[in-house]
């Protein structure tokens, strides 16, 4: 179990208050598929992906960017217990849609990318320690299933 300081969950809770749900989800998934275009693969369903201008104006893509922030709703409300809290997740995207765990840790960084962008200074030193351990348990969790 994760030890999470009073400071760290202020912080937390203070990124998702301010997140545009729409917006960050759309930006932080269109940019993991553009950067990394092998994630691109799991994604067949969703129609056209040649290019980034394809992918950034996929309808598709942007709904399932804001299903992903959606999802990390999840984690905040449990943040004691983020491991059982995905376990049925983590199943999923192991025996399921068999999504190399790694791309859990790309997007994980896309997030990041897109949400200091839109914080700017205010997406200090402390901010991003915080924010990096929340994503790593989430990452951590999700990819489970796979030890």
């Amino acid at each position: 179990m994760v030890e999470w300081t009073d400071s760290e969950r202020a912080i937390i809770n203070d990124i998702f208050a301010t997140l545009d749900y729409e917006e960050i989800g759309r930006k932080s998934l269109t940019r993991c598929l553009i950067v990394y275009p092998w994630t691109q693969r799991y994604f067949g369903a969703f129609g056209n992906l040649y290019n980034a201008a394809t992918i950034m104006a996929n309808p598709l893509i942007a709904a399932h960017g804001t299903k992903i922030l959606h999802g990390l709703d999840r984690a905040l409300k449990n943040m004691d217990d983020i491991k059982n809290t995905y376990a049925e997740l983590s199943l999923l995207h192991s025996d399921k849609l068999h999504v190399d765990p790694d791309n859990f840790r790309l997007l994980a960084d896309c997030l990041t990318v897109v949400i200091a962008a839109k914080m700017g200074a205010a997406f200090t030193v402390d901010t991003q320690v915080a924010w990096q351990k929340f994503l790593s348990v989430v990452v951590s969790a999700l990819g489970r299933q796979y030890h």
